[in-house]
Order: structure tokens, then sequence, then C-alpha cells
């Protein structure tokens, strides 16, 4: 899908239909047709608009025969089964001299939030800073889904609190994916944004200069708020892990207990019941004596077994205070 819009005289986008000097045209998923019609019309080679349309491809910049592409990663969220997820897809931003063309595999808020005027000084006929505004929005939506994934993850936390299932698991799992992807990007992004800053083809207007000053700063911020949160999310998957851990050592530890103290009668069965002589076999109390017996016993080995396995737990706490004070 191909789309046109242009500032007017108040630096608002509208949409034209047919191209003009200084426009901006907007790629979405294109074909291979509306490829070779805007290579034509705005003298951009295919193989350049079809850079972007890899999903592959790394944030990168490239100079050619007055052709300035810049290719950055930005934000996405799109629903599956019922959650959304969290990604980011390359947008590749190429102007020449007379035209601003972005290409892109999905239609993203970000191009819709400029389309819709809902950033301001927007002039077409100025690509640099045209391309930095969209950087700066996108920078933008990284700190928003950035807050929303740690909204998230507080939800799935308190749910965990409540009940650790394989569900709030995985959730945790997606979170961490996406905040991988960002961070990834984001750093990706930021060099880019470096060589842009170093780069004379691109920084020829102070207005620019300052610009791209800020965008540097918000992509620095949204770095470690993307690094915040990934450390946050990996201290609390470890800690849920530990108790997950620590839930089936004392599940173990009981069936242990059980096991053993079950064990005492079964022997003593085993033993009076063999074809030999055995003590009380004559009496005719001998098997509530053998009962009592087994009774007496299989408490007194539970009595036991509690006190070894209380004192070993105060061992571990006597150890970890130790540690502390050190």
């Amino acid at each position: 899908m191909i789309t046109i819009t242009k500032s007017d005289e108040e630096n608002k986008l509208v949409v034209i239909n047919e191209l003009e000097k200084n426009c901006w045209v907007h790629l979405t998923d294109p074909s291979k047709s509306e490829l070779e019609s805007v290579e034509k019309m705005c003298g951009i080679p295919i193989s350049t608009l079809k850079v972007a349309m890899d999903p592959e491809e790394f944030a990168h910049i490239d100079i050619e025969d007055g052709v300035k592409m810049v290719v950055l990663d930005i934000p996405i969220i799109e629903k599956e089964n019922k959650i959304y997820v969290f990604s980011t897809i390359p947008i590749g931003l190429i102007f020449n001299k007379d035209y601003f063309v972005s290409v892109c595999l999905k239609e993203t808020s970000i191009i819709k939030d400029i389309r819709a005027n809902r950033v301001k000084g927007i002039d077409t006929s100025c690509k640099v800073k045209l391309l930095l505004q969209i950087v700066q929005r996108a920078e933008f939506k990284y700190l928003q889904y950035l807050k929303r994934i740690d909204k998230n993850s507080n939800q799935v936390q308190q749910r965990l609190q409540e009940s650790v299932k394989n569900n709030e698991l995985i959730d945790l799992l997606n979170i961490e994916k996406s905040l991988v992807y960002f961070s990834t990007s984001l750093t990706g992004n930021d060099r880019v944004l470096y060589k842009i800053q170093r780069s004379q083809a691109f920084m020829t207007n102070e207005d620019d200069i300052d610009l791209i000053e800020d965008v540097i700063n918000d992509n620095k911020q949204a770095i470690e708020m993307c690094n915040i949160y990934r450390d946050i999310l990996s201290g609390t998957m470890d800690a849920y892990a530990s108790v997950i851990s620590n839930n089936l050592n004392i599940i173990m530890k009981t069936l242990t207990l059980l096991t053993i103290i079950m064990t005492i009668p079964t022997i003593i069965a085993s033993l009076w019941g063999m074809n030999v002589p055995v003590p009380f076999m004559n009496s005719p109390y001998g098997f509530y004596i053998l009962v009592a017996i087994a009774i007496v016993l299989a408490i007194c080995a539970g009595f036991v077994l509690t006190k070894l396995s209380n004192s070993t737990g105060g061992a571990r706490k006597l150890i970890k205070r130790r540690a502390k004070k050190k």
C-alpha cells in the first residue's frame, strides 16, 4: 500500500493523490508493482527499497548515488492467542534531494500517529528532520511499551504469588523475550544514531544537531529502562525457580519420611510372617503386641527423623546468618 503525504503551510500533513516534490511516500508491505512504481517516480533503486522488507535486517545507514538510507528497528505490538506480544521490525527511511520514502512490512502506530498530526512541526521538505522525528516517535513508543511490559510483569507476578502454574511462567518467559528484542534493537539503533550524528552528509542544519541529541538521549533512556526491567525480571524468575525447587525438596523430604516410617511395620510383619518359631507365636495377644510394637517404633522413628530434619534446617539458617554478618 502506498500513502503520499505532504506538509502544508501550518506544518500539518495532508494526503495527496499525486507525487509532488518534497512529499513523503510511505510503503506498507508493498507489492512488486508498487516498488517498481516508486522506483520510477522517485528515482530510488528497487534494491534499496527491498532492504527494509527483510524481517531480519539489522540497523545501519547507507549512502549511494545521492540516495541516503537509514534502517532502524521500531517496536510493534500484536495480539496472538488472546495475549499481546511485543517485538520489533525494521523500517527503512530513504530520501534523496526531492523525495522522502519510508518502507515497512506492517502498519505501525508510529506512522499512524505522525500522519494523524500527533507530532508537531512536521515539514516534509526538511528530510533529515523528518527522519529524526520518526525515530523520536519510535523512541516514545519504546518507552510506552516498556511501561506496559513492566505492568504486565507485575500482574503475572501477583498471579504467581497465589499459585505457581506453567501458564504464568510461560508468560514471564514471553515478557523476557520481548525485553531481549527491545534491548537488541535499541542497542543497534544507538550505534546508527551516533553514526548519523557524526556524518556530515546528514548533519548540515543546526536544528537537526540539537534534535538528534534529544533522540540519542531518549534512546539511552529506553536502553537503561529495558536493562532495569530485564534485571528485575531475571531476578524474579530465579527467585521463583528457587521457590519451586524448595517446595519440591519439602515434598520429597515428606515422602521420604513417610516411606521410612511405613517401612518399619512392613519389616516387623515380614519377620513374624516367616515359617519359623518367633516370639509371641503361642500368645493369644501376640498380634496386638506386634501391632503395638510396630506403632511405637514408627512413632519413635518419625520423632527422630523430624528432629534430624529440623536440626539440619537450623544449621542452614545459622550458616546464612553468619554469611550475612560477614
